[in-house]
């Protein structure tokens, strides 16, 4: 498998790809692009960015091709099996795909105002009403999921999994711009971060040279 992705650290779609290729367990070929810039705009016209129309992550698996960060991590399951993304209790399950398919198409507010900036910490300054109300969202959600599926470890439905996957980079982007939650978000943010597998993503982030300025003046 060959797996296309974005800067590291701002892309939050390819985080998603990523964190649902290693937790398939499928070795996989990484390619990082830097967006925005001129490698990227001749990237977009090659013929593996192609059935994309130019965004990233790319799943190729053989001559199989999947984008979409849900497309991908359903392929995957499908691959090795759903309990290894899913949780097997079936109300658990529901409640984790709604909160996937919510993170999915959500949140526009909290996406424009908090792009996702691993290696920034700053303190944003004049929340807007709808992306505070994002926030207060996705704090409930994170607290019903815990209280009702989370007795088995310090993950959104105990152990790491699709919901995880999918609010990774909400828990970046709560830390870069320093929004106080209360402690059970707290020890939850903290399990994620602390995850070997964002542990590796957070150290290539910190690596990259690239730097896309607008994404660095957010909250300035």
């Amino acid at each position: 498998m060959k797996l296309i992705i974005g800067n590291k650290n701002y892309s939050s779609w390819s985080l998603r790809g990523w964190l649902a290729a290693k937790q398939s367990g499928i070795g996989f070929e990484e390619i990082t692009v830097p967006m925005l810039g001129e490698q990227w705009e001749n990237r977009k016209q090659s013929d593996d960015f192609q059935p994309s129309s130019g965004k990233v992550p790319i799943l190729w698996d053989g001559d199989n091709v999947i984008w979409d960060s849900l497309a991908i991590m359903e392929h995957l399951a499908d691959k090795v099996g759903r309990d290894r993304f899913w949780p097997k209790d079936e109300a658990a399950r529901g409640m984790a795909r709604s909160m996937v398919a919510e993170m999915h198409s959500s949140y526009p507010s909290l996406r424009s105002d908090m792009p996702m900036n691993v290696r920034r910490r700053i303190q944003l300054q004049n929340v807007s009403e709808q992306t505070r109300a994002d926030i207060v969202r996705i704090l409930g959600l994170w607290a019903e999921a815990r209280a009702r599926h989370g007795d088995a470890g310090p993950f959104l439905f105990g152990t790491f999994g699709a919901a995880d996957i999918f609010y990774a980079p909400i828990v970046s982007r709560f830390l870069t711009y320093g929004i106080g939650v209360p402690g059970f978000a707290q020890s939850y943010m903290q399990a994620i971060w602390e995850h070997a597998w964002m542990e590796e993503w957070i150290g290539a982030s910190e690596s990259e040279e690239w730097v896309i300025e607008q994404y660095e003046t957010v909250g300035s």
